[in-house]
């Protein structure tokens, strides 16, 4: 019986690319001397980053309205740390 050790613990994910998104990946990875993976993982995180901030963005948008209560920096934390 063999068993084999990965060189890492990090998760493995098996995806099917699109030509044009492979050949993307390609050329970044080559252009920053990284390997394929590492720059499809940093590209996905980015994705991710940009997924989360649209979020917020739209949970900031539906508050700003005209009727909208403004507190100072102050009150926030004064009220924050007292919870």
């Amino acid at each position: 019986m063999t068993t084999t050790l990965m060189a890492t613990s990090k998760r493995r994910l098996n995806i099917s690319l699109s030509e044009d998104v492979n050949q993307a990946i390609h050329f970044l990875a080559k252009r920053d001397k990284v390997p394929e993976a590492t720059k499809a993982s940093e590209l996905l995180k980015i994705a991710l980053e940009i997924q989360e901030d649209e979020y917020w963005n739209k949970i900031a948008e539906d508050r700003d309205t005209k009727d909208a209560k403004f507190i100072s920096f102050e009150e926030f934390w004064k009220d924050a740390l007292s919870n």
